[in-house]
């Protein structure tokens, strides 16, 4: 147990270059997917396709798939923002201002034109700068029993992604999940490029590789447990615990 717990705290995204030269082993990845195929999902329905790419021509096609960044994104994430390590520590939820593009902290300052080039650019870099990308599909005409909106089916896909995350954690290979692949107009045309059928959604997608930079430097912060924990009754904070870890 302790072993498994210490691989969800070191789990982390790597937002950074992965090293090109370094392909991912089949071996490793037969054990990611096996990861995913032993994902819970509700009534076993396993509602779920992963469409593995890594042909060059093809990331460098998906990269310049061009990806739009509303305002309303741009100020609901400014509010979320911290601007200092101190800052963040204190709040202990959000991210810091740093880890994002510089058009993405300033909604004072955005510009639909200059702001567009950089999502361009950063999807861009997000897929050309990968040797592995893995789109998880789902087909919308299914749904499970039960299950209005198929918020259901959607939790499934969460378990999906974190079994997959935690398998790639282990082997100490970098992970990042790539959510601009489920918006409308990117989804369209990534499911044309890469001749997915029409019923199918993307729920996600998650650039896999080998770190080309080693050092992880990001402060990673959690709310402690007396911060979140409620016995019996909401708002009952009775229960005793151990200093949680930061």
């Amino acid at each position: 147990m302790t072993e498994v717990l210490e691989i969800i705290r070191q789990r982390h995204s790597t937002r950074g270059a992965f090293d090109l030269s370094r392909p991912i082993e089949k071996t490793q990845l037969h054990q990611i997917l096996e990861a995913a195929r032993w994902a819970p999902t509700d009534h076993n329905m396993q509602n779920f396709e992963i469409l593995i790419v890594d042909d060059k021509e093809k990331l460098v096609a998906v990269g310049q798939i061009p990806a739009e960044l509303s305002e309303d994104f741009l100020r609901e994430n400014y509010a979320q923002l911290s601007f200092s390590k101190e800052e963040l520590l204190i709040k202990k939820r959000g991210m810091l201002a740093s880890e994002f593009p510089p058009a993405w902290i300033d909604p004072e300052a955005w510009n639909p034109t200059s702001d567009y080039t950089s999502q361009l650019s950063f999807l861009a870099r997000s897929v050309g700068e990968t040797p592995l990308l893995l789109i998880v599909l789902y087909d919308a005409t299914k749904r499970a029993p039960a299950s209005e909106g198929d918020v259901l089916g959607h939790m499934s896909l969460g378990c999906v992604l974190e079994n997959m995350w935690l398998a790639s954690e282990s082997l100490g290979i970098g992970f990042h999940v790539l959510t601009v692949f489920s918006n409308g107009r990117v989804q369209e045309q990534v499911k044309r490029l890469l001749h997915v059928p029409p019923q199918m959604k993307i729920a996600f997608a998650c650039a896999l590789g080998y770190p080309a930079n080693s050092s992880d430097e990001s402060l990673r912060v959690r709310r402690n447990l007396e911060d979140f924990i409620h016995h019996n009754q909401f708002g009952r904070r009775d229960l005793l615990w151990e200093p949680s870890r930061p």
